[in-house]
């Protein structure tokens, strides 16, 4: 294997800060989506080997439980909650974040009253004062930018959360709640992976670094989908396997340092319930991924040549 001259490599493990003067979060956080087994033991393990491992920011959502086994609305909060309870000490290890937004059968819901309300379920089901980072799901285009600014203002105000974020908004409803907030946007979950590339192209990275916002990318492994194939282009998982081959790496961990390249630093949002997968992870620090890699990655999940 030629020889890698480490200046060309675009993996960065460094911490994200959240905010200009927020807390630092590791390059790998851990999405509870399928924490949904009543088992408090071992979901308790799952959370201190992520803690262990540096994925501190730990993310949930009031609607996770609807599906992955669960039962029901707010329950991975409330599994959360549980092995809070049971290892207090936890708490203080973590970024705590939650999203709220969400309400089935009514699809999205931003109006003051019912977010307040969100809120203030999430706080009891995760057994907190208070929510380190508290993000809109997605976005009820019938509540008016200034409206849910001035609920997450009171909200922050209150003491209930720390920070406010945003998930799966484009880049003029970012802006638009953005130009109403006192509060500083410090978050934006998108969806993000070798066979995702939307904020690539759409303006979201561009305004991260901007506006010094941290992306959480959620599926960064295409929801399993890189594991089956179903879906992915054939030449994309060619190239994926043969820098897999050349980093002595399996394909996950690859497509890991690829969302760890972009100059944005996205942070990875990994939902394994295996805790070794939960560590090896970090894998991705030592992957060496130049220019020449990364786009022929977006070359071959767009299917076109580069321009």
């Amino acid at each position: 294997m030629a020889s890698k001259n480490p200046a060309s490599n675009l993996v960065s493990s460094a911490p994200r800060r959240l905010g200009p003067n927020g807390p630092e979060i590791g390059a790998l956080g851990y999405g509870t989506w399928r924490l949904t087994a009543d088992d408090v033991a071992a979901n308790q393990a799952l959370i201190e080997t992520a803690l262990d491992a540096g994925l501190n920011l730990i993310d949930t959502a009031d609607v996770y439980g609807l599906d992955h086994g669960g039962t029901g609305f707010g329950q991975n909060e409330e599994r959360l909650g549980q092995v809070l309870a049971a290892s207090p000490e936890l708490r203080d290890r973590m970024v705590l974040a939650t999203k709220g937004g969400i309400m089935p059968p009514l699809p999205y819901d931003s109006s003051p009253e019912y977010l307040t309300s969100a809120v203030d379920a999430s706080l009891s089901r995760l057994g907190v004062d208070v929510i380190d980072l508290y993000q809109i799901h997605r976005p009820d285009m019938f509540t008016h930018p200034a409206s849910l600014a001035e609920t997450l203002d009171g909200l922050v105000a209150a003491g209930k959360i720390s920070m406010v974020g945003i998930s799966n908004f484009t880049v003029d409803q970012y802006d638009a709640l953005a130009s109403h907030l006192q509060a500083p946007i410090v978050s934006t979950q998108p969806e993000y992976s070798v066979a995702a590339l939307a904020p690539l192209r759409d303006g979201m990275f561009d305004r991260s670094m901007r506006d010094g916002v941290v992306p959480l990318a959620w599926s960064p492994l295409a929801g399993g989908r890189l594991f089956s194939g179903d879906g992915i282009r054939p030449e994309l998982l060619e190239v994926i396997d043969a820098l897999a081959e050349r980093e002595g790496v399996d394909r996950a961990t690859v497509a890991i340092a690829f969302v760890l390249a972009h100059p944005s630093q996205p942070v990875a949002l990994l939902g394994t319930q295996t805790p070794e997968r939960l560590t090896a992870g970090a894998a991705a620090f030592d992957v060496h991924l130049d220019r020449n890699d990364v786009y022929d990655i977006v070359a071959a999940s767009e299917g076109v040549p580069l321009p």
